[in-house]
């Protein structure tokens, strides 16, 4: 799947722990991805949290998707920092998983949580 996701490489992430149900995704802040405050855009943020989803629920030869996800900034980061987005599978049940994704800057400082919720479909990858 990472090796079609341009999106993610433009971005500069780099993904750290792959293994099923949880993966770690890392991404360093670049001026470029500030909004108009100097701060990292939070869409970015969830860009990263999602990265580190998806790769967390794609574990089998079936394509899974997000079904939807809520986040909560905690803090603050700008341009230098390096954050990390891990995931981790708390539960699946039949088609339908729930998962926890923290993203925390360089120093462990939490930055934002998010709940995803997967589907898992009938489809496989191309």
């Amino acid at each position: 799947m990472m090796r079609r996701d341009a999106a993610s490489a433009m971005l500069g992430m780099v993904v750290e722990a792959d293994e099923p149900g949880r993966a770690v995704v890392s991404m360093p802040v670049r001026e470029d991805m500030l909004n108009g405050f100097a701060i990292t855009h939070g869409g970015l943020v969830f860009t990263l949290a999602d990265t580190a989803f998806a790769i967390a629920c794609n574990e089998d030869e079936r394509v899974t998707v997000a079904g939807g996800a809520d986040i909560t900034f905690l803090k603050s980061t700008t341009a230098g920092q390096t954050l990390t987005a891990t995931a981790v599978r708390r539960t699946i049940n039949g088609r339908s998983g729930l998962y926890d994704i923290t993203v925390t800057d360089e120093t462990g400082d939490v930055v934002a949580e998010v709940r995803g919720r997967s589907i898992t479909t009938n489809r496989t990858p191309l």
